[in-house]
């Protein structure tokens, strides 16, 4: 029984420690199906302004593992045993056989391999990667920093959807398509919007609460700098236990107690919503909820009830993520609502399909460019030349070639009882306002692993 406690324990905390990124995992035990024998092989290859992303070809030889020439091997990471959630397998299924039809990787065919986690098996799945794959691609794990050792020693190369543990957000030999920075204060851009323009009375009275684990609280950490460098003072900061509790009165109370006029939240977005119903029960109402992308979801709303949403105000950043309600006006958005209902009908397209798709882009992309000579080296240094990556307009530009550089562009959504609006945050660069200021952080916070940590060296890499 100590056992089986320990294990529920970790889970909690893995969960606890991936909300924010809005990464859920997969849902079956079997990778999807590399192809849709149903579908024509005449398809479109362009992905909005991504131009033959996928081509025919008579490629030749076996230059790297996972590569012949009929096929490539990609791992995809996924806590699909415990989560049951199919985003990051439902994206490699789409896309997957959306490339397939259009003729593969210069005729190789994409044969995508899932890693099922079961949220705590990461090294075992990480070494089954290592053993058969050529890369990981749009995927993610909550535990994710247990296995980064293992993927270097192999040198594994990982295009990565979700990016949760501080050993592994920035980690080397990781293509990262979203804007994260390590040293650089996260959501600057958000919080000076926040404090100085749309809500200026709340800035002298802002809280933070967290659920109760070492990784949550130093994502925490940083936000409370990104807050205090955007002008604001955080008078009221508190931790719940992990696993959540029964009665969440006790702490909307305390909110209230605190005059607490800007709230972050860091947990499951479930508590969240029992959270907001206790704060609505006893008549306190914030400036503003930073809910976090966790809650970008049709699910949120249903958990927290019209009533409290008309209650209270949830705002979330989408860190340059082109929102799904403005997916009429942008082609490279549309393409993935469209090639969804093609080859998934019925799954909801989510915030990490959107971010898995940027990841398999990027990776079809580089992987084109090498020809026959498709090694793990091309691939990856290809994909490092992309200094300004937005995924055929999927999202705001982001440089891979630099996991540390500020974030400069980011958008807005907020929840309403009509579902999920685009609030004006003044955006400046079509759907998004790229003038956040870089904010250099000055606490102590662990970093990513590096190749030098496992006795290697980009030299090794071939």
């Amino acid at each position: 029984m100590r056992s089986r406690r320990t294990v529920t324990t970790l889970a909690v905390v893995a969960l606890l420690a991936a909300a924010g990124c809005a990464d859920r995992g997969g849902s079956s035990d079997e990778g999807p199906p590399a192809g849709n024998p149903q579908q024509p092989v005449a398809v479109s290859a362009d992905f909005g302004d991504l131009k033959n992303v996928c081509q025919p070809g008579s490629p030749q030889g076996s230059p790297a593992q996972g590569v012949t020439d009929k096929e490539i091997k990609v791992g995809v990471l996924s806590d699909v045993g415990f989560t049951k959630n199919s985003e990051f397998l439902d994206a490699a299924k789409v896309f997957t056989s959306w490339c397939n039809d259009a003729g593969g990787i210069n005729g190789r065919k994409l044969v995508p391999n899932t890693h099922d986690t079961k949220m705590t098996e990461v090294r075992q799945r990480i070494a089954d990667a290592c053993r058969d794959d050529f890369v990981l691609a749009g995927g993610g794990g909550a535990l994710d920093g247990m296995g980064v050792k293992d993927r270097l020693s192999c040198l594994l190369p990982d295009f990565a959807a979700q990016v949760t543990q501080a050993e592994a957000d920035g980690s080397d030999l990781q293509i990262r398509t979203q804007s994260r920075a390590i040293t650089y204060a996260p959501y600057a851009g958000f919080y000076r919007w926040l404090l100085q323009e749309a809500y200026t009375a709340s800035a002298g009275s802002l809280g933070i609460i967290l659920g109760d684990s070492p990784p949550v609280k130093a994502t925490g950490a940083k936000v409370v700098e990104s807050m205090q460098a955007a002008g604001g003072t955080v008078g009221y900061q508190d931790l719940f236990p992990a696993a959540g509790v029964s009665d969440w009165t006790p702490y909307a109370q305390s909110i209230k107690d605190k005059n607490v006029r800007g709230l972050v939240f860091y947990g499951q977005y479930a508590q969240l919503a029992k959270l907001e119903q206790s704060l609505t029960s006893i008549g306190y109402k914030l400036d503003w909820i930073d809910a976090n992308n966790n809650a970008y979801t049709p699910a949120f709303l249903e958990l927290v009830g019209d009533q409290a949403l008309a209650a209270q105000n949830n705002v979330a950043d989408l860190s340059g993520v082109n929102p799904l309600e403005n997916a009429a006006a942008s082609p490279a958005t549309q393409k993935v609502v469209d090639l969804f209902a093609q080859y998934a009908p019925g799954k909801p397209v989510t915030l990490p399909v959107l971010r898995a798709f940027s990841s398999w882009l990027v990776f079809a992309k580089s992987a084109a460019s090498c020809g026959d000579n498709l090694t793990r080296k091309c691939v990856y240094e290809a994909a490092r030349t992309e200094k300004a990556w937005t995924a055929g307009g999927l999202q705001a530009p982001v440089d891979l070639s630099n996991n540390d550089t500020p974030i400069k562009c980011f958008n807005v959504v907020q929840a309403t009882p009509e579902g999920w609006r685009i609030p004006d945050f003044k955006p400046d660069t079509g759907p998004y306002r790229c003038d956040a200021p870089a904010v250099k952080l000055t606490g102590s916070y662990t970093g990513p692993v590096t190749l030098a940590d496992v006795g290697k060296s980009l030299a090794d890499l071939t």
